[in-house]
């Protein structure tokens, strides 16, 4: 099965079949998870309580295949590598993805300064994108060269947190006043038009020079609901806010990319947003949940968007559905109900990606 989506629940993680939605794995696993693609369309990378550990979603068996450390945090999926960092050690972990399929990788290591909650990207040319920080604070980030030399380093972005890579390899990062860009081996400060102005969670596509972005505006709250979304283009370096459509608010798991490079929202009001990033317009809205709202704790169970190619999977916790929809006509292709609230959703990578 190599289409597979992963959804996490109280005590293990569905596997379930890309097309129809069958569930064809209940894999047992206690404790808080997190999924993520892991580069190839076999493996999910999850993140466990005892570090990175990879489900085999064809056999429906966790593996051998484990990167063990405290706080597992960002896995991001680029150029053929597989990157992981993990917060309470400040390590990455790279190495090529093909390698999931002959069991334990033999990475690269590399360990920052000090630990934080940070993440790393590896560029098409081995550059080496990592962030700064430590526990007390995070100003910015570093790119190395692919023999691990400094190239550029920016302090100029308070609280960085997120990443996401347009087309031309162009890379983002959010900051808490705008976005950083690592462009033609240059920082590149994008202001966000206010003196807080945080973005974080963004979805990239090679098929767009915009980034889709959160887009946060008030520091004292403790869980902000954002009534808006940034867009950031990465050749005029500009961002562009925009409102969503009657007041609906959204989450951390609610953006995601189609495979034309429209961005995909899926609001509080139940609709899935489709985004044209370079007209800033919301183009279609179509109805596939009911309204619901953000909890306040990031770990509880939300409506959330796992997007591949034209597909986007989205959840329902409120009647344990899942559905497989075609981002570009609203049609609903499958759905299916779960014996068991779904939290976090993702997937394999799909053929060829």
């Amino acid at each position: 099965m190599n289409n597979a989506i992963a959804i996490t629940h109280d005590g293990g993680i569905y596997v379930l079949d890309g097309d129809t939605l069958e569930v064809h794995h209940d894999v047992p696993l206690d404790g808080f998870n997190r999924v993520n693609p892991a580069g190839d369309s076999r493996h999910i990378a999850v993140s466990t309580e005892d570090g990175f550990e990879f489900l085999d979603a064809t056999s429906g068996e966790m593996t051998d295949i484990a990167f063990p450390g405290e706080a597992p945090g960002h896995v991001v999926i680029h150029g053929g590598k597989t990157v992981l960092y993990t917060d309470g050690s400040g390590t990455t972990n790279i190495f090529d993805s093909s390698q999931l399929e002959n069991g334990q990788p033999d990475p690269e290591v590399y360990t920052a300064a000090a630990p934080h909650h940070g993440v790393s990207v590896v560029l098409d040319d081995g550059t080496l994108v990592t962030t700064l920080g430590t526990k007390e604070g995070r100003p910015g980030a570093v790119a190395l060269d692919a023999k691990r030399n400094e190239i550029a380093r920016n302090e100029n972005c308070e609280g960085v947190h997120g990443e996401a890579v347009a087309k031309g390899e162009v890379l983002a990062l959010g900051c808490r006043d705008g976005a950083l860009l690592f462009k033609d081996n240059k920082w590149v400060k994008v202001p966000g038009g206010a003196a807080y102005a945080a973005l974080a969670t963004q979805a990239g596509s090679d098929e767009s020079t915009v980034i889709l972005s959160d887009y946060k505006i008030d520091p004292d709250a403790e869980r902000e609901f954002p009534q808006q979304f940034a867009l950031v283009d990465t050749v005029a370096e500009k961002i562009t806010v925009v409102p969503m459509p009657n007041r609906a608010s959204y989450s951390f798991r609610s953006l995601g990319r189609g495979a034309h490079g429209e961005g995909l929202i899926l609001g509080t009001d139940g609709k899935l947003h489709i985004v044209d990033p370079d007209t800033a317009q919301i183009t279609q809205s179509w109805p596939i949940v009911g309204p619901w709202k953000e909890p306040m704790k990031w770990q509880e169970a939300r409506p959330s968007l796992f997007a591949r190619g034209h597909n986007a999977y989205i959840t329902d916790p409120a009647t344990r559905t899942v559905y497989r929809v075609n981002s570009e006509t609203g049609q609903i292709l499958a759905q299916a109900t779960l014996d068991d609230t779904p939290n976090e959703i993702s997937g394999v990578t799909a053929p060829g990606h």
